[in-house]
């Protein structure tokens, strides 16, 4: 494993617009309890209260993009991320695709984790959005010489490799890593960002509403406009033996 000093001279620049996938439920569940606009938004502050403050260099991002780094330390670990860990990462993928990608097999893996759940019988809406990044502190792990790791970088549970790394990272200063999405069959580029300086727009760009529904054997996705469409069958994640550790349908 590359020491911090090691990593800091594999630091490249990058200058991207890179796409995150929100739920679009918040909004809409505050809205069927009260009776105004006035009313909706005082039930926002007050819930907003019970949450963690937001960190110093969030200020002035909007709360879509500032959310990754609010919740810390946050209990379950990610690919970047140790468990229990307080500096937070924003997940982006270059293409919205993959993002979606990203987003339908942790939304199929939480019904089939949670037997007991009852699935949505409509699709559920997510809100797309980009953001701009800009940096000469990102490491590219898609490249040499780190990409002699892929085995260990597109892992698809064990993230200790990945996580060590991250530690390092952050250590040598460096905001972003670049790397090969294990959930989108193209096997396209995400961003884990961790620091939210690197990223330079305080409002999101673009926006795109998609659909996502979870099926017994795949993952439908539908946008609107412009119009698109995508399945993921649900065997084109065979290799994460969480998915075969846990039922196959949900009643």
């Amino acid at each position: 494993m590359s020491t911090p000093s090691e990593l800091g001279s594999k630091a490249r620049t990058y200058t991207g617009e890179v796409w995150r996938i929100a739920e679009d439920q918040a909004f809409s569940a505050t809205a069927r309890v009260t009776a105004s606009n006035e009313n909706q938004a005082r039930l926002e502050e007050l819930l907003d209260a019970t949450k963690p403050p937001w960190p110093a260099d969030t200020a002035g991002y909007d709360f879509l993009i500032s959310t990754p780094f609010r919740y810390s330390p946050y209990p379950n670990g990610s690919r970047f991320r140790r468990a229990n860990q307080p500096a937070g990462v924003y997940y982006a993928s270059e293409d919205v695709r993959t993002a979606i990608a990203e987003m339908a097999f942790y939304r199929l893996l939480f019904f089939l984790s949670s037997p007991s759940a009852a699935r949505p019988r409509t699709p559920v809406a997510y809100t797309a959005f980009t953001v701009k990044v800009e940096t000469d502190k990102l490491i590219d792990l898609t490249l040499r010489p780190l990409d002699r790791r892929r085995d260990e970088w597109t892992n698809p549970t064990n993230y200790n490799a990945c996580q060590e790394l991250a530690d390092r990272a952050r250590a040598a200063g460096i905001e972003a890593i670049r790397y090969e999405s294990v959930r989108d069959p193209s096997h396209s580029a995400n961003l884990a960002i961790l620091k939210i300086t690197a990223i330079t727009t305080r409002r999101p760009g673009k926006r795109q509403t998609w659909h996502i529904f979870v099926r017994d054997d795949r993952v439908q996705a539908r946008r609107e406009s412009p119009r698109d469409t995508i399945e993921f069958p649900i065997v084109i994640w065979a290799n994460d033996a969480r998915l075969n550790s846990v039922p196959p349908s949900v009643p």
